[in-house]
Order: C-alpha cells, then sequence, then structure tokens
C-alpha cells in the first residue's frame, strides 16, 4: 500500500474552502441574513451602549441639580435599553438563520462526501479502512459547523467590535485607537504565525486518530477471529500502540496550544497595563472624563477578552481544516474506474463475452492474468477451475469491471465494457461472491436488493427458490428480521442463501457465481441445484467452483494457473487429456477438488 503521501493528491486551505462555497452556495441569502445579523448586536451592544454609558457617568460626574439630571439619565438608559433590545432581536434572527445554513449545509457536504467516496473503486476499499473513511467523512461534515461558528460568532464580530471601537475613540482620544489598532496588528500576525507553527500538529493528531479509529473498527469487526485464536493480548498490545501514538500527538498539540496561551495571556496583561496608564496619565491632566474613562475601560475589558480568544480561534480554524483535509484529499483523488464521456449503457441482447488477449497487473507488480483470449457463447456455461491464486476470481472481477484491463479487451456482444456506462454493465451481471456480504437491514430489504421495486411476494418466491423461505419463515420476525452488521447473525450457509436469493430476484442476463454453493451443506446443497439450474436458464453463466455437481453440469470447463488459460474442454475431455484438471481431479475428496500448487 503506498503511503499516505504518495496516495493523495496535495489539499490546501483554498481547496478545502472551495467545497464549502461550492455546498454552501445555494443557502446565499441565509448566509447574507446571518452575516448582517451577527454584526448588529456587536454594533448597538459593544460600540454604542458604552457610549451611552459614557454620557452617563459625565453627568453623574458634573454633580449636576437632580431635576435636570435625572431626565437625562432617564433618557440614556432609555437610549441603552433600545439598543440591547435591537441586539437581542438581531442575535435571535442570527442564531435561527445559522441553524437553517448549518444544518443544510453539512448534510450536503456529507452527501456529497459519502457519493464521491462510494464512487471509489474496489482496489480503493481493499487498501482504506471503513471505520477511519467514516470518520473522515463525519469530520468533514463537522469542521464545517466549527469553521462557520468561529467566522460568524467571534472573527467578524471582533473586526467590526474593533473598527467601531476605534471609530469612536478616534473622536474623542486618539492615541487609545492609535493604540488599539497597533495591539489588534500586532496581536493577529503574533496568532497566525503560532497556528502556523501549530498546524503540522494538528494534522499530525488528525492522522493518527484515523489509524487508531481503524484500527479500532477493525479489531472490533473480526473480534470472532481474535477470540477463536486466543489473541486479546496481542490485539490489545497492537490497538495500545496505535493508541499510545494519537495519545503522544495530541499532548504535543496540547502543550504546544499551553506555551501559546502562556505568551498571548503575558502580552494581554501588558498592553491592559499600558491603556490604563496612559488613562489614568490623561485624567489627571483634564484631557479626559471620568466618563471617556469609563468607556475605555468598558472597550479594553470586552477586547481583551476577544484578543485572548482569536488566539484559540485562529487555533480552531487551522484544526477544523486540517480535519477537513483528509476527505478533502479523497474527493480530489481520481476515481480509478470512470465511464468515458458520452458512454452509453450497455446493450444485452445475447450474452455473448469476449475476451482478447487480457492482461492484468496490481500496480506495478507481476501479471495476475498473461494474454487470456476465451470467448463464451450466449446461454454457455463455463466453469472456471484452478489452484488458489491463479486468476479465476481476478477474471471475474475484470468482467465485471472492477478493476481495469492493462492490455486487450473484453467485450459483451461485441461492446466494450471499457467504453460503456458502469451502471448498466452491473445490472446486466448477478454476481453470488464466495463470501456474501449483507447489510444490517431486514431480510427482506436484503433480499430485494437485487430488485429495489420488487413485491413481497416476489421476495418470497425467489427466496422460496432458493430455499431460504424455510428458515426466515422460522424466524419470530419473519422477512422483517435484521440480520446484524455484515449478516453476522446467520450462519454462513444462510447468508450464501439470502444472496443467491437476491440474484435469482435480479434476474440479468449474465450470471456468474464465486463457489456460490461453497458454504452449503449437501442437503441444502442438492434443494437448491434445482433453483439453480432454473436461474441459469437461458443466461450465460460463469462459475469458480469445485462442487462436483456444478462442475458437471457445465457445458465447457476452463482451466486457469498462473494467469494462463492451460486447458478447456468438457469433463470427460480434460480427464482424458491428463493434464492439470486430471491430476485435480484425482484429488477429489468428498464433491471437492483441493486447491494445489500445479
Amino acid at each position: 500500500m503506498k503511503s499516505h503521501n504518495e496516495k493523495y493528491p496535495k489539499v490546501t486551505v483554498m481547496d478545502v474552502l472551495r467545497e464549502y462555497y461550492n455546498v454552501a452556495k445555494p443557502y446565499w441569502l441565509t448566509f447574507l441574513i446571518a452575516f448582517i445579523t451577527t454584526i448588529v448586536p456587536v454594533v448597538t451592544s459593544s460600540v454604542i451602549v458604552p457610549v451611552y454609558y459614557k454620557n452617563f457617568f459625565d453627568i453623574l460626574a458634573g454633580r449636576p441639580d437632580p431635576v435636570t439630571a435625572v431626565p437625562q439619565l432617564l433618557h440614556a438608559i432609555f437610549l441603552i435599553l433600545i439598543m440591547h433590545t435591537i441586539g437581542w432581536l438581531g442575535y435571535r434572527v442570527y442564531s435561527f438563520a445559522m441553524v437553517h445554513l448549518q444544518a443544510n449545509t453539512m448534510n450536503s457536504l456529507r452527501q456529497r462526501a459519502y457519493e464521491y467516496a462510494i464512487g471509489h473503486s474496489y482496489s480503493f476499499f481493499t487498501n482504506t479502512f471503513s471505520g477511519s473513511l467514516v470518520q473522515r467523512i463525519n469530520r468533514f461534515m463537522r469542521s464545517f459547523e466549527k469553521v462557520t461558528d468561529r467566522m460568524m460568532n467571534e472573527i467578524i464580530p471582533i473586526l467590526v467590535k474593533v473598527l467601531g471601537i476605534c471609530i469612536v475613540l478616534w473622536s474623542t482620544q486618539r492615541f487609545f485607537a492609535i493604540a488599539i489598532i497597533v495591539w489588534m496588528l500586532f496581536f493577529l500576525a503574533l496568532s497566525f504565525a503560532f497556528s502556523r507553527w501549530k498546524i503540522p500538529y494538528d494534522i499530525r493528531s488528525a492522522e493518527v486518530e484515523s489509524r487508531a479509529s481503524a484500527a479500532l473498527a477493525d479489531s472490533l469487526s473480526n473480534h470472532t477471529t481474535i477470540q477463536m485464536f486466543n489473541r486479546f493480548e496481542h490485539e490489545s498490545r497492537v490497538f495500545q500502540e496505535a493508541n499510545t501514538t494519537h495519545t503522544t500527538a495530541l499532548r504535543n498539540k496540547w502543550n504546544v496550544s499551553n506555551y501559546i496561551d502562556a505568551i498571548q495571556a503575558f502580552l494581554n496583561v501588558g498592553i491592559e497595563f499600558l491603556i490604563f496608564y496612559m488613562a489614568i496619565k490623561y485624567w489627571s491632566e483634564g484631557l479626559v472624563s471620568v466618563g471617556t474613562f469609563v468607556l475605555i475601560q468598558i472597550y479594553i475589558v470586552g477586547l481583551m477578552d476577544n484578543f485572548w480568544g482569536s488566539s484559540r480561534i485562529l487555533r480552531d480554524l487551522y484544526e477544523s481544516f486540517g480535519d477537513a483535509k483528509e476527505m478533502v484529499e479523497i474527493m480530489k483523488l481520481t476515481h480509478e474506474i470512470q465511464d468515458i464521456p458520452g458512454s452509453l449503457p450497455l446493450k444485452v441482447n445475447a450474452g455473448a463475452i469476449e475476451l482478447k488477449d487480457v492482461g492484468f497487473a496490481f500496480h506495478s507488480g507481476k501479471n495476475v492474468l498473461d494474454g487470456i483470449s476465451l470467448g463464451i457463447k450466449p446461454g454457455e456455461r463455463v466453469a472456471l477451475i484452478g489452484p488458489s491464486g491463479a486468476g479465476k476470481s481476478t477474471l471475474v472481477r475484470l468482467i465485471l469491471r472492477l478493476y481495469d484491463i492493462k492490455s486487450g479487451s473484453i467485450e459483451i456482444d461485441g461492446q466494450d465494457i471499457s467504453k460503456v456506462a458502469q451502471g448498466s454493465l452491473r445490472e446486466a451481471i448477478s454476481f453470488v461472491p464466495q463470501d456474501p456480504i449483507l447489510f444490517h437491514r431486514s431480510l427482506k430489504d436484503n433480499i430485494k436488493y437485487g430488485k429495489t421495486n420488487a413485491t413481497d411476494k416476489e421476495v418470497i418466491e425467489a427466496a422460496r427458490l432458493a430455499n431460504c423461505h424455510e428458515f426466515i419463515a422460522a424466524l419470530p420476525l419473519g422477512y422483517e428480521t435484521f440480520v446484524g452488521e455484515r449478516g453476522i447473525k446467520l450462519s454462513g450457509g444462510e447468508r450464501q442463501r439470502v444472496a443467491i436469493a437476491r440474484a435469482i430476484l435480479k434476474n440479468a442476463p449474465i450470471l456468474i457465481l464465486d463457489e456460490a454453493t461453497s458454504s452449503l451443506d449437501s442437503h441444502s446443497e442438492l434443494l437448491i441445484q434445482e433453483a439453480l439450474e432454473a436461474l441459469m436458464k437461458n443466461k450465460t453463466v460463469i462459475v469458480i467452483a469445485h462442487r462436483l455437481s456444478t462442475i458437471r453440469k457445465m457445458n465447457r470447463i476452463v482451466v486457469v494457473n498462473h494467469g494462463k488459460i492451460l486447458e478447456q474442454g468438457t469433463h470427460d475431455e480434460l480427464v482424458a487429456l491428463n493434464g492439470l484438471y486430471a491430476k485435480l481431479w484425482s484429488l477429489q475428496s468428498q464433491g471437492f477438488i483441493r486447491d494445489i500448487e500445479g
């Protein structure tokens, strides 16, 4: 498996923002409302209200006649009430607008990430932990919430607040306005530098967390194997290593945050002391009033809180981008198997399959298939036989276009499968794998997966033909019974029969069986042979099988070894040839052919 840097394309902050923008664009009006209403309470409560407090205390400091002062004081507090009410209304509108914006955008982001991820190839999923992928999708979705919260709740209000305060102070005492502007620029530059310093720690933490989650999911999904081999201590050590690596990365990230907080807290204390020192000096010289002193105090205390949070805001933003980055890497990774522009749906009239000099290798490794040419006539039943690793399963996956061939071509009814729509190709093929995996849904839903608009009657009929209706009907909830994750509540034979029922219901013109009866006991196999015979009728069939009963019913047997076709013919012809097939056949035992190296 390639390393992280080799496998995924480079992703920048702009790439993440572009994904956000593309998804949030339909909600531009909601964003505009939220943007305006997040400013309103800042302007009214944080900028204008302190000015009224200044006037209020200036009136009191002048020791006025109560008769004339009370109306002025009441006027001031009523204006304060009005400003706070406007701010309260603005914040309420903002809150509802943000709920609408974030909920809908996050839903769309998760859907977009899922749809792109699920479009990746079979090879991608064999090299990617599903638990890690789930975490990436969820973190990508939640990162938008964190970014927009910081932007709308903190960054925009801070900028508006600083601008408003500087305008007010510029008209009363310019020194304080200049001091605040200089301090803001210095503090933000410092916060930016610190946040950039912390980025590698955030990215490292996100990466090792994904690996720890993947290790956890891998272990939990294989708990039966762990029990059977009594490997609890071994798996505990494996997970502890991943968990400890994550803990170390997390501790480093948090320690860097503590260093940054300590430096910025010290600087905040310094600027606060300087401004109040100058305020006292100006007040002693009669250059500022008591009200102005109060105004400066309110502004400075408020800004210190905002500046104190600004460093965490920037760090949270970078951390959010780090969370989103892993999923955007996958979304920028080009799908390995793609439809060519203008590809048309596959039209299967007869079901002829033609492999012409097909070559295939995984990455740059040794050829798995080397110049295979094979013609399968419409309605012909062909068995693929050979030792393990001979290339049988790879060959049928190429026909399904789960991989793209490296050389040659594969045609169905004269149509090159690399030039037709993938969906139409797979709709034309029913595939029953050796180890079918079911959804954690009801038995009915799993069978209906072959034909999603099937009626209950059709589902039951398919189950009867696949010899699984009897055990389903005996369950307390019958067809509504949930099968557990990956179908774990069912036995291997039961899962196999449900998969066969699904294929029967699909009724595609081409049928591929990858040892589809391998998990059935002899009694179940005898009962299902008639169903398979009916299923194969008028279909082109490819079977990877070792069962005597299945092989003997094939029109032709193709012997594959080391990625090449060695022999082909009927059972009797191949036995008479006295080659690899005859050697395998001589080792037949209880209806099976053993896998040996030829």
